[in-house]
């Protein structure tokens, strides 16, 4: 038996060798020969005006098994999920970048990512955030595709949320609850939780919505007690936002409790003048693992977003035997959740208290210019722009050479490392014993054996120059702050300013 088929499906046929921005033109017009290596190289790439506002779909998202032996070593995936960015400003690279960014949220909180789309706009629109035609087609996607979650690249309005699960019919997120929701599953300390549920009170507030008995009055109160029929009452959803108002009432007083006791702490190393680091950095850049060999301190290294959160404090020594303590603080990301800043601001504020920062960027980053200007913005918002500031380029053995120069070039105060390999590390040790703040006072000093104790002082708080062991005591040359100068007063033999 032989098969026919008609001239359009043989056009269908030939459209799929071609192009995907070319085969719609090629269904269109089945009766035209078209040469891909003719028209093509004469054409180039032309789009239809219809075609440039269209929803762009962005290859590469999905993270999808495909070979079951792999399914037990990965976490189990319990939403299937498409996302939708606005493209409003940049080049489309910068679009995608934003977007795969996000795919990688959605992998670290646990999803699956089936599909991406990006839709080209001057500004959000107000209601849907993509358009009501563009919401129509991405139902379309969300059925194709099976998804029962979308995930959109910008923070929505409570009304853009319910809007666009009007129209999709499933479960609508913005890119702010995506990061609390990471983060309320890597916070582990009491204090990281507790800051994790502030921020997520805080958004979930204004975005209460109820039906049926949640939008029911409660009975007022009758004067008296009487028959409590009078006055209107509050509904339910009132209710459970004054609730809420409580608890985020009463977390704020915890969070204030927990900040009294790191206080104490940052009180005590300030009272013995020991200079502090602070690590901050774009997520996942690789602050834990410098952090791991600077001080060996074995915090959690994953390649995973918002690995850790809690804030790691361990104490250092400078090649010339100085201490110091270095703090791993949380990781930034772009447009990171003012929840989140306001949250873990009493975190934050170990880069505010620091004496210099080292700000860690992942130098294999496609646009590391962005987590840059993204880590800044943060720093800025918790006022330690006065504090000195050491751009540390990570992973500088998977960097393209010309991007290392680059950045070099561009930041004055800068370092190329990596925390994986150890290069660079000596040449960082030495730049930090630099940069931090030295005693402003030079002593040199004759120590009786019987006062061993300022000795060790000398050490640890101060910068010993020379030491000399002999016959009436230990002759000191240091700097020395000028607590510890007044108690070497006595031994003094020519004190001086620096």
């Amino acid at each position: 038996m032989t098969s026919s088929s008609s001239p359009s499906q043989d056009a269908q046929t030939s459209a799929q060798n071609y192009p995907e921005g070319l085969r719609a033109d090629a269904l269109m017009e089945e009766d035209v020969a078209w040469s891909h290596e003719i028209d093509g190289d004469r054409d180039g790439e032309q789009f239809e005006r219809s075609e440039r506002a269209a929803l762009r779909r962005v290859v590469g998202l999905s993270t999808e098994l495909e070979d079951v032996t792999e399914v037990e070593y990965r976490q189990l995936r319990l939403e299937r999920v498409v996302l939708v960015g606005v493209w409003t400003s940049g080049t489309i690279q910068d679009a995608d970048n934003s977007l795969a960014e996000l795919a990688a949220l959605a992998e670290t909180a646990g999803a699956l990512v089936l599909d991406g789309v990006v839709q080209r706009r001057d500004k959000p629109d107000a209601a849907t955030y993509i358009g009501s035609g563009k919401a129509n087609e991405l139902r379309d996607i969300v059925i194709e595709t099976g998804a029962d979650t979308v995930i959109c690249d910008g923070e929505l309005s409570p009304g853009q949320l319910i809007h666009l699960e009007d129209v999709v019919k499933v479960k609508v997120i913005d890119r702010t609850a995506l990061i609390l929701d990471i983060f309320a599953q890597h916070a582990k300390s009491r204090e990281g939780k507790a800051q994790v549920a502030l921020a997520q009170m805080q958004y979930m507030l204004p975005r209460l919505r109820g039906w049926g008995q949640s939008l029911s009055r409660q009975m007022g109160g009758g004067k008296g007690g009487g028959l409590a029929t009078r006055g209107p009452g509050e509904t339910k959803i009132e209710t459970d936002r004054r609730r809420i108002r409580e608890k985020m009432a009463k977390m704020r007083r915890e969070i204030a409790e927990m900040k009294t006791g790191r206080e104490i702490k940052r009180q005590e190393r300030r009272r013995n003048k020991v200079p502090s680091v602070a690590i901050a950095g774009y997520t996942n850049a690789g602050k834990s693992s410098l952090l791991n060999r600077l001080t060996g301190a074995g915090v959690l290294v994953e390649n995973a977003l918002f690995a850790t959160l809690d804030p790691t404090v361990r104490r250092a020594e400078t090649p010339s035997g100085r201490l110091y303590t270095l703090a791993d603080t949380v990781g930034f990301v772009r447009h990171l959740p003012h929840h989140l800043v306001e949250a873990f601001r009493s975190t934050m504020e170990e880069v505010g208290d620091s004496d210099l920062i080292l700000h860690v960027v992942d130098g294999s980053h496609p646009a590391p210019e962005e987590q840059l200007a993204a880590v800044r913005e943060v720093i800025t918002d918790v006022g330690a722009t006065k504090v000195p500031e050491i751009v540390v380029i990570n992973k500088a053995d998977a960097a393209d050479p010309l991007v290392l120069q680059r950045l070099l070039r561009i930041e004055k105060r800068s370092i190329a490392v990596s925390a994986r390999t150890g290069q660079g590390i000596d040449e960082l040790l030495a730049l930090i014993d630099n940069e931090l703040p030295r005693p402003s006072v030079e002593v040199e000093a004759l120590v009786p054996y019987t006062h061993g104790k300022l000795v060790a002082r000398a050490h640890t708080e101060g910068e010993v120059i020379s030491e000399e062991h002999t016959e009436e005591g230990t002759l000191l040359k240091v700097r020395v702050h000028e607590e510890l100068a007044a108690d070497l007063a006595p031994y003094v033999a020519a004190p001086a300013l620096r």
